[in-house]
């Protein structure tokens, strides 16, 4: 891609918006992305980067999940390391962009994010990059994979990597099938309404240093407990997976990754940071194989929902069979 087509990509920010110190320290960098008001008011979103050491063309967005946001700096690192430009998004309602007037995560259609995902990508596009790998963690991977059917002739995206993607609730089948498809319908008429979550109450202490795990994190935006959800939410989950459990087509190489396992524990145990206790496995190894594309599905034996958390041995087979795949597809 040239230099001027580049600058085509970023021309639709009108202003050019400037980089600021990030909370994850010196390395680290954080740009707002303004939007239109939507049905709460003000909206943004933010962009947050680290640069490699030598200047690159290639580069990484990644996308986090449901009550979640970018803190991991490890992968940052590792993207780094091989030459990757390390780009992540804190979508609009969540972590650090979360506004003061807005209820935390709050979404009508997955498809809002879109607006930031392609803000972002602009952006890149003007920092000189021209091959991006987009990224994205359980709810964030449901996105990015709609992101990249959608748009299927993307000028800068080469492939995509899905780190225990949401491609269908965790329930029982007639719970799936009846159930939500119910709640949905509702929830088209009652956004605000709230439902039982569900997640488990021991994934994020199996993380959280303060508990059982190595990592720290804000703890307000990675909330150890979310009871209940809106109906809203539902709703947009339930309709973007019926586009997923229809077949989509993937027009770059895409690398899906999950745990070799899923678990629901009702007290604690360790088996919570050896397992997937978020979503079903066999959800993912499902879908996964129902899309079209040169799409490959890697199994972590040990990992947890978000793989990149797991055990130190573990997370390095993550980070290995990524890399194995990405230089295998010359990405």
């Amino acid at each position: 891609m040239d230099d001027e087509h580049l600058m085509l990509l970023g021309k639709k920010q009108k202003t050019t918006p400037s980089y600021q110190p990030d909370i994850l320290g010196a390395d680290y960098q954080q740009m707002t992305l303004d939007f239109p008001s939507d049905y709460e008011g003000k909206v943004i979103a933010t962009l947050v980067r680290k640069k490699a050491e030598q200047k690159t063309r290639k580069a990484v967005l990644y996308i986090h999940g449901f009550i979640d946001y970018f803190f991991q700096t490890e992968m940052a690192d590792q993207f780094n390391q091989r030459g990757y430009d390390f780009y992540a998004l804190d979508l609009r309602k969540y972590g650090r962009s979360h506004l003061s007037h807005q209820h935390w995560y709050n979404v009508r259609s997955l498809s809002e994010y879109d607006a930031e995902i392609s803000a972002a990508l602009e952006q890149i596009a003007t920092e000189k990059h021209d091959s991006v790998i987009l990224a994205g963690h359980s709810t964030g991977g449901l996105i990015t994979t709609l992101y990249v059917a959608h748009h299927p002739n993307h000028p800068l995206i080469r492939g995509l990597w899905c780190n225990s993607p949401f491609y269908d609730f965790n329930m029982s089948e007639i719970e799936k099938k009846v159930g939500i498809p119910r709640l949905s319908q509702l929830g088209k008429l009652l956004p605000e309404m709230k439902f039982p979550s569900r997640l488990n109450p021991f994934y994020v202490p199996s993380l959280h240093k303060q508990y059982h795990g190595e990592w720290l994190f804000n703890l307000e935006w990675k909330k150890p407990r979310y009871p209940k959800v809106r109906l809203s939410f539902v709703r947009a989950i339930h309709e973007a997976q019926k586009e997923i459990h229809a077949s989509v087509h993937l027009g770059v190489p895409t690398l899906i990754m999950h745990s070799s396992q899923s678990s629901y524990p009702r007290q604690w145990n360790e088996i919570a940071q050896r397992t997937d206790v978020i979503l079903n496995v066999a959800d993912m190894q499902k879908y996964g194989h129902h899309m079209h594309g040169d799409i490959v599905l890697c199994q972590i034996e040990n990992g947890v929902h978000d793989l990149v958390l797991s055990a130190p041995e573990v997370r390095a087979e993550v980070y290995q069979s990524l890399f194995d795949w990405l230089n295998r597809k010359g990405l």
